[in-house]
């Protein structure tokens, strides 16, 4: 998992080239305006996805991993509450999905830690890294305008 802004991606000059570019691109094509849908960047390699949703309280989200995608997830609007875990993701598997859509739904950890992303925060989530996006802060359900880049772990 990386951490970083979108207004400040030289304090991560360690980004594989593809996905600051990923984020750049975000950045400078995507804005209040742009309607919520999926997006094509580089075909099925690189594209995102923009949402609006509505956050959810923490124990009642299940958590996921990915296994051919890197999920790079920014924050356009709002406070989004996430939460991670470095377990191992295969432990307690409730929903597989991940033959049809990249993607399997965890038992919560017993060890599980949130932290908070804001506006313009990006929060890179490599395969098998557990996380529960969409949580809210201060148990405030709250709209979340967010981008999910979806990088093909195959073509970095």
């Amino acid at each position: 998992m990386i951490i970083g802004n979108i207004e400040h991606l030289d304090l991560t000059p360690y980004l594989p080239k593809k996905i600051k570019d990923a984020i750049e691109y975000v950045k400078d094509n995507v804005n209040s305006n742009t309607p919520v849908g999926k997006y094509e960047i580089d075909g099925e390699n690189i594209f995102f996805m923009l949402s609006e949703n509505s956050s959810r309280f923490i124990d009642t989200a299940e958590p996921e991993y990915h296994k051919r995608y890197i999920d790079v997830q920014i924050v356009l609007e709002g406070s989004e509450g996430m939460a991670v875990s470095t377990l191992p993701p295969h432990t307690e598997i409730t929903d597989d999905r991940m033959a049809s859509g990249d993607i399997a739904f965890v038992k919560t950890p017993k060890e599980e830690t949130l932290f908070v992303a804001h506006e313009k925060d990006f929060v890179i989530f490599y395969p098998n890294e557990v996380h529960k996006p969409l949580c809210a802060v201060d148990n405030q359900l709250a709209k979340i305008r967010k981008v999910v880049i979806k990088v093909a772990i195959n073509c970095l």
